[in-house]
Order: structure tokens, then C-alpha cells, then sequence
């Protein structure tokens, strides 16, 4: 696979949906491609995608896949990793594409020390000037190069997700709110959210 195939218009729509472009954006840009060029994309819910991380990319995947948290069919697991599995639930097919930052980083090159400066607002305006090159410059290789030269595709280590269910609502004996069966505790035979749970050495 070459550079990037997708229409200007998608791209635009990711970028309007998540408000500003950036490397994370293409990312997710270049990950979405790959479901769509294999896998399709999801009409409903027949496309089913697990990313291990809340960046920036997660909105263009769901743009482009039509994958979305509330159709069950997007599922967040909180590992750290840029890393975002697709699968078909018709024949079962799936994929895990990891994606290395080593790959952006430069022999000699400061893009990690400036950034840290510039989440911690320590850049005087030259050193901005630079980081916003070197995340342009980055931008351009995440967007230009090969699929298999920005990702590495594996097999999911973990199976599909189960399509998403429609559960009973319970009601939390502390606070009174309706919570989702699956996600209720039980303490000394009282039904709780997960939150009053967590809380309970402040009303224990």
C-alpha cells in the first residue's frame, strides 16, 4: 500500500469533527484507511473496532469507520499504547495495527525535549516555531508513507467483542441513580453504583 488514499473530503470531516489537525489526527487517519481497505465500512455495527488509547487518532476512526461508542461498536481499553484492532463480524476477521513513535524520532533530533516544554507553556517563540515544524514534518511522513512502513499488523491478541446488549437498569441503594446492571457492586447487601462504591469510606 502507498501513500495515503483517502479523499480530501473525509479528511476535512475528520479534522472538522475533532476541531484541529495534528500528528495524533493522522494517526487515526492512516489506521481508519487500513480498516476500510481491508475490512469495510460499518453500515451499523458490523464493524467493530478496540483501540488502547484516548487520542487524538480515536475521532478519525470514527469518522471513517463508523464506529462510535454509542453504538457499542467502539471500545476503549486503557492500555497506553497507540495501538487499534478491527474486526468484521461476518466472517471474523480481524486486525491489530501498532503504531512506534520511534519511527518519527530524528538522529539528533529535539522534538521530545521541546514538546515537554511546550505542555508545560516553557517555549520561548523560536523554540514553538520549531516544534510546530518538526510536528509538520511528522505530520507529512504519518500521511505520505506506506501503511506497513507506519503501522506493524498483527493478530488481535484477544478475542472479538461480543455485539453490544441492552441491560437492565438497577437503582444505586446510596444515591438513588439508575446504573446499568453489569456495572453495580454489592456491599453487604446493599446494590451500588460503581461510583458510591468507590466512595464508601466517606458513608460507611
Amino acid at each position: 500500500m502507498s501513500a495515503c488514499t483517502l479523499n480530501q473530503h473525509l479528511i476535512e470531516r475528520a479534522v472538522e469533527f475533532h476541531g484541529h489537525w495534528c500528528p495524533g489526527l493522522a494517526i487515526g487517519l492512516r489506521a481508519g484507511e487500513y480498516a476500510l481497505n481491508h475490512l469495510g465500512r460499518a453500515a451499523d455495527e458490523e464493524i467493530v473496532a478496540v483501540v488502547e488509547t484516548d487520542m487524538c487518532g480515536v475521532d478519525a476512526i470514527q469518522v471513517l469507520t463508523g464506529c462510535t461508542f454509542g453504538k457499542g461498536n467502539l471500545l476503549f481499553r486503557d492500555h497506553g499504547k497507540m495501538a487499534f484492532s478491527f474486526y468484521r463480524r461476518s466472517d471474523g476477521q480481524g486486525v491489530r495495527l501498532v503504531f512506534d513513535r520511534a519511527r518519527l524520532d530524528q538522529a539528533g533530533d529535539d522534538f521530545a525535549e521541546l514538546n515537554q516544554k511546550w505542555l508545560r507553556n516553557e517555549l520561548d517563540p523560536d523554540g514553538e516555531a520549531r516544534l510546530m515544524e518538526m510536528r509538520q514534518e511528522r505530520t507529512r511522513w504519518i500521511m505520505t508513507a506506506p501503511l506497513e512502513e507506519v503501522f506493524t499488523a498483527k493478530t488481535p491478541d484477544f478475542a472479538m467483542p461480543r455485539p453490544a446488549r441492552i441491560l437492565t437498569s438497577l437503582t444505586c441503594d446510596q444515591c438513588g441513580e439508575s446504573v446499568m446492571e453489569s456495572r453495580t457492586r454489592r456491599l453487604e447487601g446493599r446494590t451500588l453504583c460503581i461510583a458510591c462504591f468507590e466512595a464508601r469510606d466517606k458513608w460507611l
